[in-house]
């Protein structure tokens, strides 16, 4: 039996993670609109008429407007692909960078400010010498599916949102911050390329070499 309830759905296009939390959903909520963007896809000119119990933002691009938020009458959530430690953009990147021995997923309520809302629930896991950004975002991905299953079956069964005692450890990184990470300049020491290589590299995207006014894109040993 479906949950009588209206739901805005808000993922990443294209994403197997997403697809599973939307079904979840749609299968078990009555009345579900779902929004699916890109990186650069501009935030859905018709969502203003929206208003229900639920907003819930799956690996969502876009930055949801204060005037929207207010139109849940129960919760607005977000799942950041991340712990509290590592808000805002290039999350998993930073903890790379970090050489951090433990990340996580984190559900929060959201404000009008990125990653700032109250923490609903955490879930972490530990991070391998040999993990990479691909590894990484894999094991994330999975951990985050789990916690939405959590805490969906808790609006499910019409139970309250737990209040977690975890906090947000720093303002969210920035777009310039996460550039600045991927570039390398050769008054670099050979341990600070290599955290920097390892943190940004992830398919097609390498980090790049400044030296004296141009731009080098890297290539790694796993280029070949």
């Amino acid at each position: 039996m479906t949950r009588k309830c209206s739901v805005l759905f808000l993922g990443k296009k294209d994403d197997e993670h997403v697809e599973k939390a939307l079904k979840f959903c749609h299968r078990n909520f009555s009345d579900v609109i779902s929004y699916l963007g890109r990186w650069g896809d501009p935030i859905p000119e018709d969502l203003g008429w929206w208003e229900g119990e639920y907003i819930i933002s799956y690996l969502s691009r876009w930055v949801v407007p204060e005037c929207l938020l207010q139109k849940a009458r129960f919760a607005a959530i977000n799942f950041h692909p991340a712990s509290p430690d590592y808000p805002g953009i290039g999350c998993n990147n930073f903890a790379l960078y970090d050489n951090t021995r433990e990340y996580g997923v984190t559900c929060h309520h959201m404000s009008s400010r990125v990653d700032t809302g109250a923490i609903i629930a955490v879930k972490r896991f530990p991070v391998f010498p040999t993990d990479n950004v691909a590894t990484i975002l894999l094991r994330t991905y999975d951990y985050q599916l789990v916690l939405f299953y959590e805490i969906a079956t808790l609006i499910l069964e019409e139970r309250e949102l737990p209040v977690s005692e975890e906090l947000w450890t720093r303002k969210p990184y920035s777009r310039k911050e996460f550039n600045e990470l991927g570039r390398i300049t050769p008054d670099m020491t050979r341990e600070e390329i290599a955290k920097r290589v390892r943190a940004t590299t992830f398919g097609v995207w390498k980090p790049t070499l400044e030296l004296h006014g141009f731009v080098f894109e890297l290539k790694t040993e796993q280029d070949g």
